[in-house]
């Protein structure tokens, strides 16, 4: 165990120049932006021209921060004739690394710039230290390791590599397949998820059906939809049924049962032969393949103490509220855990009010007991907020701040006021039209309004505006 505590870096996503200065203002040490060519985020994505790339590298390191240019596709062969010629530019204007999972590509950029820093994006899949060996042996800067491991052997990569940057995920959406790889879109809509083209197919609300066996021994949707939920529907097909697999687990029990108005089936896999495992269909689908959210703040004190030198959040398409709030938390769960002060339950309640599927540690905790469980849940769910508006002016005469609705809030609604330095809470008391008149609700967005500011405000500061749901 190291003596002196090594501060790791922040490191946020960034998918346009506001998510990026957000991210600054909140914490963040570094952030990561793509080119939609060859990085992973296509949608959503803002730095598909040269001058706002350029611009946030600029930006960054005016602020002494981090720039990171995500490359990580894995290319086919159109791709990798115009990479070099496409990279020119970019490589000018000086980031501070490339995210890079492509050997081919990988051994272009040291050959062309050799100086270039290179991280080894999660799409590598590096689970083991024999692989951070041989990708340091190549020139690797940094690797960013697989979502797939626990905390334990996160550590003995650390101790068996201690001369090489390591950096692991700590918030964001994780991905039914292995790292990222993923072809459920490529099958369905011909977007390939490895080219940065994802449709999220594993997030559809996919349907059961109830099936027959013909003489062959396959499986025949009975009804005139197929099985699954492809966006536009076809023929149905065929499933040979693998015997080892005890399809039969489908109906298990006689077919599916009914419980609260709701279908149940009880699935039972080919290696847990006898646990049954309850699938739930409601009105909206049953969500079969859709993995819950990474959140793993209660394990950074952990990952500071092996000695990790960046923690990741995901999620370049998401909101400028979304890389505040989850910034601003991880860093002071980074900043407590440098002073030796206890993990702060309450930050596990301030992401719960971020749009989330639930949340999870991954796989950095395989066994929970039922007392950590219902810790963590208990903690969860106090102090939750949802976003009601962003600060977008101030009067300092009257000590009125103007505020850009996001969604409903009232008088009596206690309010937080998330800014970089501190978060005051208050009251609502009166709320102000345009015309400074007084209203006693606000019924959603599309509207601008005046609240008092809280003692504490920084009216030179970013602030977004989130109600208490407790």
């Amino acid at each position: 165990m190291q003596t002196t505590l090594k501060r790791p870096e922040l490191l946020a996503p960034a998918g346009s120049l506001e998510m990026m200065r957000t991210a600054f203002a909140y914490g963040a040490d570094a952030v990561y932006a793509g080119q939609p060519r060859y990085s992973l985020r296509v949608r959503n994505n803002s730095f598909g021209k040269l001058e706002a790339l350029e611009q946030g590298i600029g930006e960054a390191h005016e602020a002494g921060k981090a720039f990171f240019v995500v490359s990580n596709i894995y290319p086919h062969n159109a791709k990798v004739r115009s990479f070099i010629d496409d990279m020119t530019p970019v490589i000018e204007m000086k980031p501070d690394a490339l995210i890079m999972a492509d050997p081919g590509l990988i051994m272009m950029v040291r050959e062309r710039w050799p100086d270039m820093d290179i991280h080894l994006s999660v799409q590598a899949n590096t689970t083991n230290y024999a692989a951070v060996r041989f990708w340091q042996s190549v020139g690797v800067k940094r690797i960013i390791l697989s979502r797939e491991l626990s905390l334990d052997e996160v550590a003995e990569i650390r101790d068996a590599c201690p001369d090489m940057e390591l950096e692991v995920f700590v918030h964001g959406a994780l991905c039914i397949a292995y790292s990222g790889r993923c072809l459920l879109s490529g099958y369905f809509n011909h977007r390939d998820p490895n080219q940065g083209t994802c449709t999220n197919s594993c997030r559809w609300d996919y349907k059961l059906h109830e099936t027959n066996e013909n003489a062959a021994g396959d499986l025949l949707t009975s009804g005139s939809e197929p099985l699954g939920n492809p966006r536009e529907a076809g023929a149905v097909g065929t499933a040979t049924r693998n015997r080892q697999q005890t399809v039969e687990g489908l109906a298990l029990g006689g077919g599916p049962r009914h419980i609260g108005g709701s279908k149940v089936w009880l699935l039972e896999e080919g290696t847990r032969p006898g646990e049954l495992m309850p699938i739930e269909e409601d009105e909206h689908g049953t969500y079969i393949l859709n993995s819950r959210d990474l959140r793993a703040i209660e394990h950074v004190a952990r990952l500071v103490a092996i000695g990790v030198d960046s923690l990741k959040i995901e999620g370049r398409t998401k909101s400028p509220y979304y890389v505040a709030r989850a910034s601003q938390g991880y860093r002071r769960a980074i900043d407590d855990a440098l002073a030796g002060r206890a993990f702060d339950t309450r930050l596990l309640g301030t992401l719960e009010s971020l749009a989330n599927r639930g949340y999870t540690d991954g796989f950095y905790q395989r066994h929970h007991t039922p007392e950590h469980q219902n810790y963590l849940r208990g903690h969860s769910e106090s102090g939750r907020s949802i976003l009601v508006g962003e600060a977008i002016g101030f009067d300092p005469g009257r000590n009125l701040v103007e505020v850009e609705v996001k969604n409903r809030f009232a008088v009596g609604d206690r309010l937080e006021f998330a800014q970089p330095g501190a978060n005051p809470e208050m009251q609502v008391q009166r709320i102000l039209d345009g015309q400074r008149g007084e209203l006693s609700v606000v019924p959603g967005s599309g509207r601008r309004v005046w609240l008092d500011a809280p003692a504490d405000y920084d009216p030179a500061a970013p602030c977004f505006i989130a109600r208490f749901l407790d």
